[in-house]
Formats: C-alpha cells, sequence, structure tokens
C-alpha cells in the first residue's frame, strides 16, 4: 500500500466530496450541539469574564452553524466580544453576511496557524478526513486558552500502526496520558487547555481507501510508527 502525503490527500475524491458539514447547522436534530453533546453559545458566554473570546472551529464545511452562531451573538450583543474562526478545505461557504464577528478560511487543518489563544476549538466529524489527526489534535490543544476547550469526533477504528495493524487502543493510552479524555461511545475526544502533547509516533501518511467508518461515510486511515 502506498501512503498519501498530505498534498495528495487534499486531491483526494474522498477529502474532496466530503459533504459531512454542508447543511449541519449549530443546533436541533442535525446540529454542532447533538454531535458535540455542548451548548455551543452558553459555553462561550461563559467565558466572557476573561476579556475577547475567540473560537476556532476546524472543517467547518459551508460555516452554516458558525454564520448561525454569529447572528445570534449580533442579536444579543455579545459581537463585539466573541470571534469565531471557520476554517474548511473546500471553501465552499454560505455568505457571510456577519465578517466582523466571523472569519472563514480556506484552507486545510495542517496549515492552520493559530492566531491568539482560543476559549473553543471544535472539530465536527473532520478529523475523519485529515491525515495526521495526532498532529492536529496536538496543535489544537496547544492553542487553547487557560480553561479553554477542545472538542472534537474520533473515531479510533481509523489509527493504523505501519504494517497496517489497528493502533486504536495504543492512541486511547496516548490521549489519557497526555491529558485528554475519550469517549467510546459517542466518538469523543477532548482537553481542556492549554496542554502540552508528546505523541512520541512519527506519522507515516493517509490511506483514503479505508472505506465507511461509524458514520457511514468513506473516512482517512492515519498511519504511524512508534
Amino acid at each position: 500500500m502506498r501512503l498519501l502525503n498530505p498534498q495528495e490527500l487534499e486531491r483526494s475524491s474522498v477529502v474532496a466530496n466530503c459533504a459531512m458539514n454542508r447543511e449541519r447547522r449549530l443546533v436541533g436534530a442535525n446540529g454542532y450541539g447533538r454531535d458535540l453533546h455542548l451548548d455551543i453559545l452558553t459555553m462561550l458566554r461563559g467565558q466572557l469574564r476573561v476579556g475577547l473570546v475567540k473560537w476556532a472551529d476546524l472543517c467547518c464545511g459551508s460555516g452554516r452553524a458558525l454564520i448561525e452562531a454569529a447572528a445570534d451573538l449580533r442579536r444579543t450583543g455579545d459581537a463585539d466580544r466573541i470571534q469565531i474562526e471557520g476554517m474548511d478545505l473546500g471553501g465552499l461557504f454560505d455568505r457571510n453576511p456577519f465578517p466582523d464577528v466571523l472569519t472563514l478560511i480556506a484552507q486545510g487543518v495542517e496549515c492552520w496557524s493559530p492566531v491568539g489563544t482560543y476559549a473553543l476549538v471544535t472539530c465536527v466529524h473532520g478529523l475523519h478526513y485529515v491525515g495526521d489527526k495526532l498532529g492536529a489534535i496536538a496543535k489544537a490543544a496547544r492553542s487553547l486558552a487557560p480553561g479553554g476547550l477542545l472538542i472534537g469526533n474520533l473515531d479510533l477504528a481509523n489509527f493504523r500502526f505501519a504494517d497496517g495493524r489497528p493502533a486504536g487502543r495504543t492512541i486511547a493510552t496516548l490521549l489519557r496520558r497526555n491529558g485528554f479524555s475519550y469517549d467510546a461511545r459517542r466518538r469523543l475526544v477532548r482537553c481542556e487547555g492549554p496542554c502540552e502533547v508528546d505523541f512520541n509516533l512519527r506519522y507515516l501518511g493517509a490511506d483514503d481507501s479505508a472505506g465507511p467508518n461509524y458514520t457511514g461515510q468513506p473516512a482517512v486511515d492515519s498511519f504511524y510508527a512508534i
């Protein structure tokens, strides 16, 4: 098996055709709140005592959920104290009427350079299509403000060792050692920050022929060496 490098993975039909967050909203049956089991706006408003509050959403799809959040913040007068950043490799964003509150950037997670620190970093089903999932998680964890939260969907079945063996159990152990919690039933990884991370694994590349994971959509297997 030939593993894909980051540039090849970006051109993969599995990644390019991902529609996971195209229609997803902030709340409701197909909402961020349900997937993350988190009331995002309540959490952000609870951080206002510390000054400017920033939320970064990785792999945001069309950005629809973020636009809805920005609209709510504008309506309640919190838009000058809470800022939202969204990024997605496809760059096929809905129209953003709130550029002073919400910034949408066409880029992959690997290219993300955090600006300042964040009260919240989310990734709703986006890690399924990222090659170096551990690298993305570590970067996000380091970007958290004191008391900040990182939370995202993560399927441990999409981790492999160099010889193809499943690496999920090892990854779960390494996550716990580095201060993360993992909900195996909901497939959610989270940590409170800031968090310095050392997984002590070397990323080898990605396989975009892994097939569907628990979501029913084709996902990407990530390969690591000890």
